[in-house]
């Protein structure tokens, strides 16, 4: 009772190793034990142990069996979880619950992000078929929806939240016309996407979603790593991906692990604490002193801009094919407080360090990072953000947030402005 997983290395997929759950306790779902052990060729292939040879940062490449209490974290990352759980729990005809897990896992984990899959759920690609236009995606022409769920194409977007917005990962054929991903051979594509529509059917859903790609052009502005620019068409987002790339005519596959992975977290939905994340940072990255800047500016954005949907599932690493680790660029970055189900902040920072949620204690982070960043230097890049933070509400309108969302996110700004000025001198 095992699968094998794969990895995406030197242009093609290579069998890495496999897992194998305590059957006694396979109805716990990923809540059993198991163990992981690399292929014994793969090893001595890979003994240099680079990092986007790994299966999960937490997983190096050795002759060692590795065993756990619970499923290795990495596999959380490529089962189907929220919209496209229920996609594939529907498909295979079972009911939802921890019993359902290893089906999940072995049948529905075939071509998720990154650069990793279980080996048996990979499905071959289909025969000959025309593609669709961008006009029936955003409509969602049912010919689409079902040949999109058939191939295993929708996900939920790595979150905790059971009312998740639907995604599609999609690629484009060399005539432009759109595919799931997986159904194409990789000489035949053009480039790779996800498709996100809204988490609900009201009109604070549709908010959310149209105001995603401007929050993201507002990261972009504050000098956050961004990735390229989003496209909204009506009630449909269109993503390029940073996972994925077509280079001198063949597909890369970048490593993508969240920092739930990383840190070792084998569970959904836990409060997501921004110390134990940065702990998994300054293990596994290479340039500490810029990824942790990189990481409390994102907060301060999370903050100021009340993206609280902000749990570990929401970031993660790039491991890129020159061995460095370093935080991938910003995603599911939107004004999630206007979510109908009440989104409470995801993750936070323990203790004194965050009195009151939402309000993190500036001062006393950049203490704690005196051994990465040096508490002058950091002071000088918070206050610099302090003005920045004062202007965001000019700089959300250049950047075409709506009138609505600027209204509710002001004072909130003011208040993030006003605590990191206090730390300055």
């Amino acid at each position: 009772m095992n699968v094998t997983i794969e990895i995406f290395i030197d242009g093609r997929w290579q069998k890495a190793g496999e897992f194998s759950p305590d059957e006694k306790s396979i109805k716990r779902g990923i809540g059993c034990g198991g163990t992981f052990e690399y292929d014994i060729d793969y090893t001595v292939e890979q003994l240099e142990n680079r990092p986007d040879h790994r299966v999960g940062l937490c997983y190096p490449v050795s002759f060692e069996l590795f065993r756990s209490p619970r499923w290795p974290a990495f596999l959380l990352d490529i089962m189907p979880a929220g919209a496209g759980r229920r996609v594939w729990l529907r498909r295979l005809g079972i009911a939802d619950g921890a019993e359902a897990d290893w089906e999940l896992l072995r049948k529905g984990a075939g071509n998720p992000p990154g650069n990793i899959r279980i080996a048996g759920a990979a499905l071959p690609t289909g025969p000959p078929h025309p593609g669709f236009s961008r006009e029936e995606i955003v409509e969602k022409n049912a010919d689409f929806i079902e040949y999109a769920e058939e191939r295993g194409a929708v996900v939920a977007g790595a979150t905790d939240v059971q009312g998740d917005a639907p995604k599609f990962l999609l690629v484009r054929d060399h005539n432009l016309r759109w595919h799931p991903d997986g159904a194409l051979p990789d000489n035949e594509i053009h480039d790779f996407w996800i498709v996100k529509f809204p988490r609900g059917r009201t009109d604070a859903d549709r908010t959310v979603l149209r105001n995603e790609l401007p929050y993201l052009e507002v990261a972009r502005r504050f000098g956050l790593r961004v990735g390229a620019p989003l496209e909204l068409i009506d009630d449909a987002l269109f993503i390029p991906r940073f996972d994925r790339m077509v280079a001198r005519g063949s597909v890369r596959r970048h490593g993508l692990e969240s920092l739930c992975s990383a840190a070792g977290i084998a569970e959904y939905g836990r409060r997501g604490n921004h110390t134990e994340f940065c702990a998994a940072i300054a293990r596994h990255v290479v340039d500490l002193k810029t990824e942790i800047i990189e990481y409390i500016r994102r907060d301060i954005l999370n903050a100021a801009l009340r993206n609280t949907d902000n749990h570990g599932r929401n970031s993660a690493f790039l491991k890129h094919e020159d061995g460095s680790v370093a935080l991938s660029p910003l995603y599911d970055f939107a004004p999630m407080f206007l979510d109908p189900e009440g989104i409470p902040r995801s993750s936070r920072w323990e203790g004194e360090l965050e009195p009151v949620i939402g309000r993190p204690s500036w001062g006393l982070i950049a203490k704690l990072f005196a051994s990465v960043v040096t508490p002058g230097e950091l002071r000088s890049v918070l206050s610099r953000d302090a003005a920045a933070v004062a202007r965001l509400a000019e700089t959300m309108k250049e950047c075409g947030v709506e009138d609505q969302v600027i209204e509710r996110v002001a004072y909130r700004c003011a208040e993030i402005a006003a605590d990191l000025l206090q730390i300055k001198g």
